[in-house]
């Protein structure tokens, strides 16, 4: 049992990101609204079981990014560090990509990431269990908006993460 969750502690981030894609890319079919409906599609409950696992994924995520003080790589704000951060924008501004790893802007917006992975669940989740009354309209329109924050997000991710495959590519 301890391999199996130390394998997927390890795996988080790859779950994470697997899922996330199959979520997203169903969710353009989704016919939910105060509900999920009574004939409801394979879309639909794909997204709600997929989501719930993603929650759970996200609360782990979120657990590692903040195991053995190294919740001041990745919220670095709570800290009031922002020295590296400042010295990777300075850098940016230079053209030079920020360093992968440690303290600094790319670890500050993957704990950023992880932040609105965690919202864009905890509404979904809030939504599902209000599902029918009046509150499930209001989670329903927050958990949009986190997840557009959450989509954001993912692409600066990428781009940062694409940034340096490109710079091992050039070294």
């Amino acid at each position: 049992m301890k391999r199996l969750i130390a394998l997927l502690v390890q795996s988080v981030h790859l779950l994470a990101m697997v899922l996330c894609a199959l979520i997203l890319i169903g969710s353009t079919k989704l016919m939910m609204l105060r509900r999920i409906p009574t004939n409801a599609s394979f879309w639909d409950l794909s997204h709600v079981g997929l989501g719930f696992v993603v929650a759970l994924l996200s609360l782990l995520f979120l657990g590692k990014l903040c195991v053995h003080g190294r919740w001041r790589l990745y919220f670095p704000w709570l800290a009031l560090q922002w020295r590296p951060i400042i010295d990777d924008i300075k850098g940016l501004a230079k053209a030079k990509i920020p360093s992968a790893g440690g303290a600094g802007l790319f670890s500050l917006i993957e704990g950023f990431t992880v932040l609105s992975l965690v919202a864009t669940s905890a509404t979904g989740t809030l939504w599902f269990f209000t599902q029918g009354s009046e509150a499930a309209a209001s989670w329903r329109l927050w958990h949009h908006s986190a997840a557009h924050w959450f989509i954001g997000l993912l692409i600066v991710h990428v781009v940062c993460a694409l940034s340096h495959l490109i710079d091992m590519v050039r070294d």
